[in-house]
């Protein structure tokens, strides 16, 4: 949690969003991926947006394409709500799939958090 709070300020703080090329809005998404067990051991997490291409990234940034997956949506009517909707998914048995999951920080206010399932 320390080195995510850590990441969303050095994106924040160098406006990285304005830097990406071809976004598609300004849709902040946080994705957890590359997940070496589950949520209790290591994983990346990476602070982007949606991109209709990832030709023409600047030096420094990296593209990741989200895999097509089966997906379980949880609504935050917050982005403080964003850690309750977290702690109800680490408490609640879910059949993760661990391949991606995101939250999608929304230009209202409001944050979706999309989890990998089992079909």
């Amino acid at each position: 949690m320390k080195e995510i709070g850590a990441l969303w300020q050095q994106f924040m703080a160098q406006g990285v969003l304005q830097t990406i090329p071809n976004r598609q809005n300004d849709d902040i998404y946080c994705m957890y991926t590359e997940y070496e067990k589950d949520a209790n051991a290591l994983y990346t997490a990476i602070l982007g947006c949606r991109v209709a291409t990832l030709n023409g990234l600047p030096a420094g940034i990296s593209g990741k394409a989200v895999a097509e997956n089966t997906y379980r949506l949880y609504a935050s009517a917050t982005q403080d709500n964003v850690i309750t909707t977290w702690v109800h998914i680490w408490q609640t048995e879910i059949d993760r799939a661990y391949a991606a999951d995101f939250d999608v920080y929304k230009q209202d206010g409001t944050v979706e958090t999309y989890l990998s399932v089992h079909s």
